[in-house]
């Protein structure tokens, strides 16, 4: 506790434009979707940023840019202290829920900014009032554009600042795919399993059934399960992997930023993650969702009368598994693998319609913070209340 305050106090030391811009990352996987904009701030457009995370230590690359003044403050009274007091002019941060749970809105002026961590909609997966608190929302294409207009005519909230801003994960995947060799032909297709978390995903209702039968099936099998599940649920991957890695066409991936087995993959198999929309847009490869119960965290949903995002690509980019029929999973791999160029035309097509600034919204984003920034210089950082 003694070294959050130590970083708070230093925090607050630092002088009101060093604080003009502040990233917040609650955890680890935050600093993958901050680091381009970050980059393109700190580098082509020369300004100083504030990071701070919640994580045990810093994110390995935070260091290698110029221009960033980092800070750890972990989860507790100091971070809940901290952000209600926070003296800032832009804050941006990927968490949702900004002022419905511990986390507050500071008491002074800050302009709050959303930027998202996944292509998909923000009305059945998320909490209704998720995005509720925040003052501008990057949103990565029309459908988040849509929902949360709707949501505000609903609720009767303020508009929001809405900026088009694309998903800069898409455009990293795209380009890495464009520079990388297709792969190799093999004798046996090889699936990437991986899912959401929780009791209802794929590895908790049917993993190991599913799993068995591919292999039985001659498909190869990349199991990559959500770092949640192997927080949360130890023991049900440990379980999995004791049963299968003696198979050498099983193998296993223990990190949620592996990128290796995206391009090592022919197809992935998925429930209601975001994965499968950065899968199958950024590479252009057919899913296979295996049709769990959806996460549903807004029970009122179906009221704003628009079709979230994780169900219409259910059907736009390939076959649906269902639960009784787990056993045929070799069966629609084969189909999928075999109209993989189908896939690849049809998925290509739909990036320019769900997202925004394709190849350039690092460069996009980062403008429109550093415009807001110049917006709102002094008024969070002077210190004066709301």
């Amino acid at each position: 506790m003694w070294q959050d305050w130590r970083a708070v106090r230093r925090f607050h030391r630092l002088s009101a434009r060093d604080r003009n811009i502040v990233f917040y990352s609650e955890s680890g996987q935050d600093w993958h979707h901050f680091e381009p904009l970050i980059a393109a701030l700190t580098g082509p457009l020369s300004r100083t940023v504030c990071h701070v995370t919640s994580e045990p230590s810093a994110p390995a690359r935070e260091d290698t840019l110029d221009s960033v003044h980092g800070f750890r403050v972990r989860a507790g009274l100091v971070r809940t202290w901290f952000f209600q007091m926070m003296k800032a002019d832009v804050v941006v941060l990927t968490m949702q829920d900004l002022g419905n749970f511990e986390l507050k809105r500071s008491i002074h002026r800050v302009h709050y900014v959303y930027v998202f961590h996944n292509i998909g909609s923000t009305h059945m997966v998320d909490h209704a009032a998720a995005y509720d608190h925040y003052d501008s929302v990057f949103c990565v294409g029309p459908h988040h554009e849509a929902e949360i207009r709707r949501r505000e005519q609903l609720a009767g909230l303020a508009p929001k600042h809405l900026f088009a801003h694309g998903y800069p994960r898409l455009d990293a995947l795209v380009e890495a795919a464009r520079a990388r060799p297709p792969r190799p032909p093999t004798g046996s297709p090889v699936a990437l399993l991986a899912p959401t978390w929780g009791e209802r995903s794929i590895l908790p209702v049917c993993g190991e059934p599913l799993i068995a039968s591919l292999l039985e099936g001659g498909i190869s099998v990349i199991l990559r399960p959500h770092y949640q599940t192997t927080l949360l649920a130890p023991a049900l991957v440990r379980r999995l992997r004791e049963r299968f890695e003696r198979d050498p066409r099983f193998r296993y991936v223990d990190r949620m930023e592996d990128t290796a087995s995206l391009f090592d993959s022919d197809l992935l198999i998925c429930d209601w993650s975001s994965m499968a929309m950065e899968y199958a847009l950024g590479l252009g490869k057919p899913v296979l969702f295996v049709d769990v119960p959806p996460r549903v965290r807004n029970p009122d949903w179906t009221t704003l009368g628009l079709e979230p995002l994780e169900r219409q690509i259910r059907r736009d980019a390939g076959a649906i598994l269902p639960l009784d029929r787990v056993y045929e999973a070799p069966a629609f791999v084969a189909e999928l693998v075999r109209d993989a160029a189908k896939f690849r035309d049809r998925c290509i097509a739909l990036r320019g319609h769900w997202a925004f600034n394709l190849g350039r919204s690092a460069e996009a984003g980062a403008r429109e913070i550093a415009r807001l920034a110049d917006v709102h210089a002094g008024t969070g950082a002077a210190g004066r209340p709301r």
